[in-house]
């Protein structure tokens, strides 16, 4: 029996978010290869398709492998002070990351979209899998974690979402630390997209692991959270050094510049990007990772107490407070079908 949350009615914005809610109650029962074992096919089918006539969701994403991003140039590897991030395509528009310290051995999953990519990338590469850094409690950000522990990981998650993420070991809250190789993480509060989730900030390194807070030109819907918590989330991450390498985790960057241009068509450096993506795109190329100071000049999710152009395009006025402007701006990118 699958026991779902009994949602207050004022916190479910539209059916879709609470066909959203019932649909990740569902999948967070377990791991998702367990949801397609314990439930009809059309049960399965017909819960996905209501979710994504909103949500962008692709059905054919579930049961699929990793290679529906085709394309291998849609993996990359990037070097740091203390580690080397692995980057590769998991279900649909998923990343995985594997962070790995040569010295010391030690291998962190941040999330786990899908186990069979992360499998085949530790496999090719020698790496054996140590930790399990969960952002949110999403199935498709949680589904491989049972899987994967049985390899004998150590999962870390929110304390506020410990109940909704399989195999949980260390319970973290916003600004503990923890050690990983020869460096420290620091845990950041985002909670907005769902009401606890973290962000994994490597200082020493100068790298952060944000989930669905914030995307390249974006950031995630606000499915649990309220405008104002989400937007103190990403004031904070805003504060971060401009310098800072961002991983997201997942490739929605040329739907969020259509949007982002169409809010505030005057930024020059938001076109030259816009052309960028493109290119990329068209190579099968990805366009995470990026930076917090790219996001500052370009992202019109950090750019609301910025732009007036934002501002006037998304209907706000002069004297709405900047939390009441971020939720004018998501409820936009909401409707947006540019």
């Amino acid at each position: 029996v699958i026991k779902v949350p009994l949602t207050p009615v004022h916190t479910v914005s539209s059916l879709n978010q609470f066909l959203w809610i019932m649909l990740t109650t569902v999948c967070n029962s377990s791991s998702s290869r367990l949801f397609k074992k314990s439930f009809s096919k059309p049960t399965c089918v017909l819960l996905l398709y209501l979710s994504s006539i909103t949500q962008g969701f692709d059905i054919r994403r579930f049961g699929s492998k990793s290679s529906t991003i085709s394309n291998v140039r849609m993996s990359a590897s990037k070097k740091f002070s203390t580690f080397e991030v692995a980057q590769f395509p998991c279900l649909n528009d998923n990343y995985g990351f594997l962070i790995h310290d040569a010295e010391t051995g030690n291998t962190a999953a941040v999330d786990t979209p899908e186990y069979e990519a992360y499998n085949d990338v530790l496999e090719k590469r020698g790496w054996k899998l140590s930790h399990i850094l969960c952002t949110h409690h999403h199935w498709d950000h949680t589904g491989a974690n049972l899987d994967l522990k049985a390899k004998g990981v150590t999962i870390y998650g929110a304390e506020s979402e410990a109940s909704k993420i399989p195999g949980i070991d260390v319970l973290l809250k916003p600004n503990d630390t923890f050690p990983f190789g020869r460096t420290e993480v620091k845990v950041i509060d985002v909670g907005g997209h769902t009401n606890g989730h973290i962000a994994y900030y490597f200082e020493k390194d100068g790298v952060v692991f944000c989930g669905d807070a914030l995307f390249a030109l974006g950031c995630g819907r606000m499915f649990e959270g309220t405008a104002s918590q989400f937007w103190a989330s990403l004031k904070r991450l805003r504060e971060l050094p401009e310098d800072t390498c961002v991983y997201c985790a997942h490739e929605y960057t040329l739907s969020n510049a259509n949007f982002a241009l169409s809010v505030e068509p005057g930024n020059e450096e938001l076109l030259n990007r816009h052309k960028k993506i493109l290119t990329k795109r068209q190579l099968g190329e990805p366009t995470v990772p990026t930076t917090i100071g790219e996001e500052k000049r370009t992202n019109p999710f950090l750019r609301g107490d910025i732009s007036s152009e934002i501002r006037r395009n998304v209907g706000a006025s002069e004297s709405d407070e900047f939390d009441v402007i971020f939720g004018k701006i998501r409820k936009a990118k909401d409707t947006f079908r540019g």
